[in-house]
């Protein structure tokens, strides 16, 4: 899985930076940056990650519209204009859920915005642990509750006071 990181060392050596500069642009230690650099080149995700990008088609419109941001070769960076979501358009599209936004881009529903589909990755462990990530204490205690249920005492009887009577 290409990593932000990775995918940042990618895009720097891309744009023309020495290996070891584009480890720094991308986070890593200054005293390490060279020998990851190295590494990093040869890492197969990051070969592919600049394959892929190298390929890809940028369409240029010929004459811009007034204010409206043109994706031109010199600048491959999408930036979208900020606007409230009247403006947009597309009231409801906000998703509680990271779950529910990362599906809707897998089927196609929302435009895939790698920003956000990062952002919901890394939140993904706080909405939804992930199966089994408790630990050997947390099992033991899950465990041990399901078998107090099944051989749980009955419960004592209530005691009502109807004002003397029986």
């Amino acid at each position: 899985m290409l990593t932000a990181q990775k995918r940042k060392f990618a895009l720097a050596l891309m744009s023309g930076m020495s290996k070891k500069d584009a480890a720094i642009e991308a986070g890593y230690s200054e005293k390490s940056a060279r020998s990851k650099g190295s590494q990093l080149a040869k890492d197969p995700e990051v070969i592919a990650f600049t394959e892929r990008k190298k390929n890809e088609v940028i369409e240029v419109d010929d004459v811009p519209a007034y204010r409206k941001n043109v994706n031109t070769p010199a600048d491959n960076v999408y930036t979208p204009t900020v606007n409230t979501s009247e403006e947009r358009g597309d009231v409801g599209r906000y998703y509680e859920d990271p779950i529910e936004y990362l599906k809707a881009v897998m089927n196609g529903v929302e435009p895939d915005d790698m920003g956000r589909r990062d952002a919901a990755k890394a939140m993904l462990p706080y909405t939804h642990p992930k199966k089994g990530e408790g630990g050997k204490k947390d099992a033991k205690q899950a465990a041990a509750k399901a078998v107090a249920s099944k051989f749980a005492g009955m419960a004592p009887p209530q005691l009502v006071v109807n004002n003397g009577k029986q």
